[in-house]
């Protein structure tokens, strides 16, 4: 595979999954990703934990900005932090960017799209999954991935990417995007 590469797996995620449950307002307290109906992660929900400032609630202004912060919602879930901080061990990272927990319920997609931008070409993608059943798959180019809850994979988020969810339950994923040495 030249656009996915799986970095881990058996991840105990389950202490963070079950802080998620136990906190779900805080699903769509930011929902800059998702509010728009052209946005291809609008069926989509979201926990944003880190993630640029949005200057005048306008999205357009954080494409080129690689600058990130920490939302309040990372400090109503510390169990993202071992994860997140685990990974940049792994993968010697040296600066974190965006992170954000995506929810895909049964049925939904996030349509075809590449990711352009400052956050796109100076960070790598990262996801650990949280929760993930067969039939939901994600695929970049010409490539299709069905991903375990416990695994950790690179991808190309510059190229054409989608996600399909046609199991029975929700894909649960934390994105991290960290720039490497």
């Amino acid at each position: 595979m030249r656009l996915f590469q799986q970095i881990a797996a058996n991840i105990d995620v389950m202490p963070l999954l079950h802080a998620i449950q136990r906190k779900p307002h805080l699903w769509n307290i930011e929902n800059i990703r998702t509010r728009y109906p052209q946005s291809p992660h609008h069926q989509a929900d979201d926990i944003i934990l880190r993630f640029n400032e949005i200057p005048d609630d306008d999205i357009t202004k954080v494409v080129n900005d690689k600058d990130c912060f920490n939302y309040p919602a990372l400090n109503e879930l510390p169990q993202a932090r071992v994860l997140i901080f685990d990974l940049m061990r792994r993968i010697e990272g040296e600066q974190l960017g965006r992170v954000v927990i995506t929810r895909l319920s049964a049925g939904k997609c996030i349509t075809p799209h590449a990711d352009q931008g400052a956050p796109a070409e100076f960070y790598d993608r990262y996801h650990v999954v949280l929760q993930n059943y067969p039939g939901s798959i994600f695929e970049c180019g010409d490539e299709k991935v069905t991903m375990r809850g416990g695994d950790c994979w690179w991808f190309d988020n510059t190229k054409v990417h989608s996600v399909t969810n046609n199991s029975a339950d929700d894909r649960i994923t934390m994105i991290v995007d960290i720039r490497t040495c």
